[in-house]
């Protein structure tokens, strides 16, 4: 059995010994692009082209950040890869990932596909849910059971997230596709709620240090700039926060890495404990 300790020992001498590279992918990566998007959000005037634009920055913030977590992960869990090396394997590997995170995120989004219609029925635009304002519901019923279905169904993905956690790690070095979700779901089988156990506490971490990093950013911009700066108290706030969840993503993603290197070394020592049992009979 695989001990989360021990991968986390490994992940933190990778970022003790690599910290540096990695740091520079991830910043070039994770953080620039989503301060490029929060900057767009500020300052450009509201207008039906602004949402299209927005959205077009959105998707290539997400196909930067798909690049760059598959640099990470292939520096991170081969200390033969430099970062060129890195590079390259992510360049050839990078439409087989594409396809992969797609695929998932259609699985995903249909899963909740049920919520959005229950909501819709009820009166309530999924889209304002964040508004201040008290959504009109004309079947409370319906509301009520989107919500709970909600809540299932974010149990659920956890349980199923967790286990694609070594994913792209499959793609880069065992030159599978769409085979990559198989081969993911059968490395972590019996490891679910030590994963869980992980990524509850990443999570709880990631939510916990980006709110106060923003909450605190905002409230001492606030005092400084004035309260004529909203945009930019905004938009200075959202970018230190993204720097906190760029810092604990890297983390994430070299954990992962690592999680894949440990498991595939398990699986090997397996098959040769079952190679020497055979051989002895």
């Amino acid at each position: 059995m695989v001990k989360m300790g021990n991968v986390w020992d490994r992940s933190v001498a990778v970022l003790d010994g690599r910290g540096g590279m990695l740091a520079g992918v991830a910043a070039l990566t994770l953080f620039v692009p989503q301060v490029i998007a929060a900057a767009y959000t500020a300052y450009a005037a509201p207008s039906t082209a602004k949402v299209v634009i927005a959205v077009v920055i959105q998707i290539l913030v997400t196909v930067a950040a798909l690049w760059g977590q598959l640099v990470i992960t292939a520096a991170a869990s081969d200390p033969a890869l430099d970062r060129p090396a890195a590079g390259r394997l992510a360049r050839v590997r990078f439409g087989p990932a594409l396809l992969v995170a797609l695929v998932l995120a259609l699985a995903f989004s249909l899963l909740f596909l049920p919520a959005a219609l229950l909501f819709s029925y009820a009166g309530i635009d999924v889209t304002h849910l964040g508004d201040r304002a008290t959504p009109v519901m004309s079947s409370p019923g319906a509301a009520g059971a989107g919500g709970l279905y909600t809540v299932v169904m974010l149990i659920v993905v956890l349980f199923v997230a967790v286990r694609f956690l070594p994913l792209y790690a499959v793609v880069l070095h065992e030159r599978l596709g769409l085979g990559a979700i198989a081969r993911s779901w059968r490395l972590t089988r019996r490891h679910t709620w030590r994963l869980i156990g992980a990524v509850l506490l990443f999570l709880i971490v990631l939510l916990v240090a980006t709110m106060a990093a923003q909450s605190v950013s905002g409230l001492v911009l606030r005092l400084a700039l004035g309260a004529d700066s909203a945009a930019t108290v905004g938009f200075l706030s959202a970018s230190i926060a993204q720097g906190v969840s760029t810092a604990l993503t890297l983390m994430a993603i070299v954990f992962s890495a690592q999680l894949y290197v440990a498991l595939v070394a398990r699986e090997q020592l397996l098959r040769d404990k079952a190679a020497r049992t055979w051989t002895d009979v």
